[in-house]
């Protein structure tokens, strides 16, 4: 048993230091590029950070036949970054970050209510839905979570295209002031291979992690992989956090939720014996279920905007704690 957490551990250990590695130079490129100070910058972070997310479900359906863990790890990151979220009100000294950031982010959040909303929906009623038979059975609602992730980038681009031009490049010059574009590209190769090769070896030790304890693959997914896939967010979002970005740092949170739900899809394409969602067990309903109240908090948080803190955390941040804390009870008591 001590050999499998070893194990776990150094798979962390290597995604958290590559992911913010990553994370750096991404943004080093999006800058240099002259493609990404807004934009691409906001979309290649949230795209870097949600990497492991890709690869681990992919990895799961495809080499361990694991589409609950896939599917698990995938909402419970969703719910996991909410919680990084109100982590956040930690590093924001006395004001709430729901204060401190643009209401615009509700964009973000709503877009992210509905996607998780629809895959909830797939997972309890999609065996009353019909499918497509092409190489695989393929879910229709797969093509309408990309749709829907689309416009969303859309909408978002021209919402916020101003903001995002002043916080897409501040991690980038206060990290990497000297990067060549080269050197960005080379070490970006570099660390995008770490995180995968890692992440690829996630679902089995979910598996045997979940063997070993007799602890349910649903849980294991939205607590222990989903926090593992889930470092370079954190380590991201504190980093902009730190600079002040905090506008950076919750954008590229709730923008990682959009994609998750996205590569839902990209893993339903990879899993040939039936649709995914309508293969998993109903219990990663509630962690999508989660996932949602803790964006409705936000949302929340960001209408009222709160001027002062309970203690020493926002009353939103100490909502989204207690969010998390429930499910993952209830996920361990259920299994």
């Amino acid at each position: 048993m001590w050999d499998v957490w070893l194990e776990f551990g150094l798979c962390a250990g290597v995604i958290m230091f590559a992911g913010t590695k990553l994370t750096f130079h991404g943004d080093v490129i999006a800058e240099k590029t002259g493609l990404g100070r807004n934009w691409v910058g906001l979309v290649l972070l949230a795209t870097i950070t949600s990497l492991p997310e890709l690869i681990t479900g992919i990895s799961a359906v495809t080499l361990n036949d694991l589409p609950d863990l896939a599917v698990s790890g995938t909402l419970g990151s969703c719910m996991f970054n909410m919680l990084v979220l109100a982590g956040l009100d930690l590093l924001s000294k006395k004001r709430p970050v729901s204060h401190m950031v643009h209401q615009g982010h509700m964009l973000s959040a709503g877009f992210g209510i509905l996607l998780v909303c629809l895959a909830a929906v797939d997972i309890l009623f999609g065996k009353h839905l019909p499918y497509i038979k092409v190489l695989n059975s393929v879910d229709p609602l797969s093509f309408f979570f990309v749709i829907v992730y689309l416009i969303a980038m859309k909408l978002i681009y021209s919402y916020e295209k101003a903001r995002l031009t002043e916080f897409a490049g501040e991690i980038a010059e206060a990290v990497q002031p000297g990067s060549t574009l080269r050197r960005s590209f080379l070490m970006f190769s570099l660390y995008s291979l770490m995180i995968v090769a890692a992440a690829c070896y996630l679902p089995e030790l979910g598996e045997r992690i979940a063997k070993a304890t007799g602890w349910g693959e649903s849980f294991i997914g939205s607590s222990f992989i989903a926090i593992t896939t889930s470092l370079p967010e954190i380590t991201v979002s504190v980093a902009a956090a730190r600079i002040g970005a905090f506008d950076m740092a919750v954008a590229n949170l709730l923008g990682s939720n959009l994609l998750n739900v996205a590569i839902l899809a990209a893993v339903d394409l990879c899993y040939v014996k039936a649709p995914l969602l309508r293969s998993v067990s109903q219990n990663n309903a509630l962690t999508a279920i989660a996932a949602v109240m803790s964006m409705a908090v936000v949302v929340i948080a960001l209408t009222y905007r709160s001027e002062k803190k309970l203690l020493f955390v926002a009353g939103d941040a100490l909502a989204i704690l207690l969010i998390y804390i429930m499910t993952n009870w209830l996920l361990f008591s259920i299994q």
